[in-house]
Order: structure tokens, then C-alpha cells, then sequence
């Protein structure tokens, strides 16, 4: 099994970008897969799709250049194994709030396998059509778990979460941290009191030696996020873009008109 695109970048020091799909269609990752994204992220908690459209989803992705990820509805050992066993080669996992769930969470994406301390149950399915027959060998190494950061308790715990071995990094959700941050739905990532919560993440995960990553609300956003030095940004996602995209041309044809 050879090393995916996304550890590729990291190891290089460079920052990835990931579409974000919440419609629960094979043709809208797959579009996002040929786009030029380094990875696109099938959305299972807020988004559109079930476990039958995220297998369509994954099956979609797997002939782009995109590595394929899974954002879990929650912190779920069977849901985390079939997300990996479907094929997925990373998996963004909600609300994580202590270390002792980011153990849970990281050791759900772990084979137990020369000496790892793991609890992924062997299945792996398509991960043995997309990775190959070492597969199950490699896939300790290969596969990303990504703790989310979006409450106050994450916060407070955010040093012993990205310390905990079995993750890989951690990834904020801005919108429910500036909720939990008592400053409601929306709030600009330049508030003084978000962005000092995004840097304090920011810098846990590279004390720690671990990935940072952010959903952003606007490409202008990731830029910003991207320049301050976090190697996975997403500009948003596939309803955002649509929405825009279907206003800016109304508005071209409501004002020639």
C-alpha cells in the first residue's frame, strides 16, 4: 500500500485543501474529487447521507485525485469501522471533549496489530479494493483520525486530547466553538475571543506534533487560516457553493433585465 496524498503534504509542510460535500450525492463528490481538491470530506452529521449514499459517495471519489474522508455523525465504534471499511482513508469525528474520548475515537481507527493499542474490528472490506492486500498491515499508519475541537470543555482539555497517541490531529469547527464561546451563531473567526481559542488549538496540535485543521466559512477565511499556518483548511461546502453560485447568476440576469 503506498502513502496517500494527504500525509504526503503534511510531511511536506504544506497545507491541503478538502471540498466538503453535505448532499448525499456520488455525482456531487465526484464532481468535488475532479476539482482539484486534495481531499473531500463525505459529511455523515450534518449532511445528506446515509451509509448507503456514503458507500456511493466513496465508490465515486475513488477513480479522482482526492483522498476520500468520513465526518461521522458521533463518537461510534461501529459507525467508525464501516466509514473505514467502506473505504474511507480518514475520519473527522464530532465533539470530542476529554482525552478519554479522543482514545476512544483514535483507537476505533486502529487495527490491534503489532503491539497498537486498537479496537477496529478486522473487516475491512473495499479497504482492501482501494488499498490493496497490505492493507490491513498499513492501514495503522495510513488512515487519519481527526478530533474535533467545538466546545468549551474541547477547549479545555485541548493540550491531553491532541497528546493522546492513537489521533493524528485535531480539527476545529468554528461555528459551535464560537456558540460555546458565548458569542452565537456566526461569529467572525477575527473576534479577539475565537481567534485566541483557534490559535490556543492550534498550538496544542503542534506542541503535540499533530495536524491542524479548520472548516471555514469562506475561501477568504482558509486563506487566512492557511497563511496563519494550518496544514488542512476547507473553503466551505457544496450547499454554500451552490446557493452562491445560483444568487450570482440570478443577479446577472435580474439587473440585465
Amino acid at each position: 500500500m503506498t502513502s496517500h496524498r494527504l500525509l504526503d503534504i503534511f510531511r511536506a509542510g504544506r497545507t491541503a485543501v478538502a471540498g466538503w460535500i453535505s448532499l448525499d450525492s456520488a455525482y456531487a463528490a465526484e464532481l468535488a474529487g475532479c476539482s482539484g481538491f486534495d481531499a473531500v470530506v463525505i459529511d455523515c452529521q450534518h449532511g445528506m447521507a446515509g451509509h448507503a449514499q456514503m458507500l456511493a459517495m466513496l465508490q465515486a471519489l475513488s477513480h479522482t485525485p482526492a483522498v476520500p474522508l468520513v465526518r461521522v455523525s458521533q463518537n461510534n465504534l461501529a459507525e467508525i469501522n464501516r466509514a473505514l471499511d467502506a473505504g474511507a482513508w480518514g475520519v473527522i469525528c464530532p465533539l470530542v471533549n476529554t482525552a478519554a474520548e479522543a482514545l476512544a475515537f483514535g483507537r476505533a481507527c486502529r487495527y490491534p496489530l503489532d503491539g497498537a493499542a486498537g479496537d477496529r474490528s478486522f473487516g475491512p472490506a473495499r479497504g482492501l479494493l482501494v488499498g490493496g492486500a497490505d492493507y490491513p498491515q498499513q492501514a495503522n499508519a495510513a488512515i487519519l483520525a481527526l478530533a474535533m475541537i467545538e466546545t468549551q470543555a474541547g477547549l479545555d482539555a485541548v493540550d491531553a486530547i491532541a497528546a493522546v497517541p492513537q489521533i493524528d490531529g485535531l480539527f476545529i469547527g468554528p461555528s459551535d466553538l464560537g456558540i460555546a464561546l458565548g458569542l452565537g451563531p456566526g461569529a467572525s473567526h477575527e473576534h479577539p475571543v475565537l481567534a485566541t481559542a483557534i490559535r490556543r488549538i492550534q498550538q496544542a496540535c503542534a506542541a503535540a506534533g499533530k495536524v491542524a485543521g479548520i472548516w471555514c466559512g469562506s475561501a477568504e477565511m482558509a486563506r487566512a487560516m492557511q497563511a496563519q499556518g494550518f496544514q488542512l483548511v476547507v473553503p466551505g461546502h457544496d450547499a454554500i457553493w451552490l446557493k452562491a453560485e445560483i444568487a450570482r447568476r440570478l443577479a446577472v440576469l435580474r439587473a440585465a433585465g
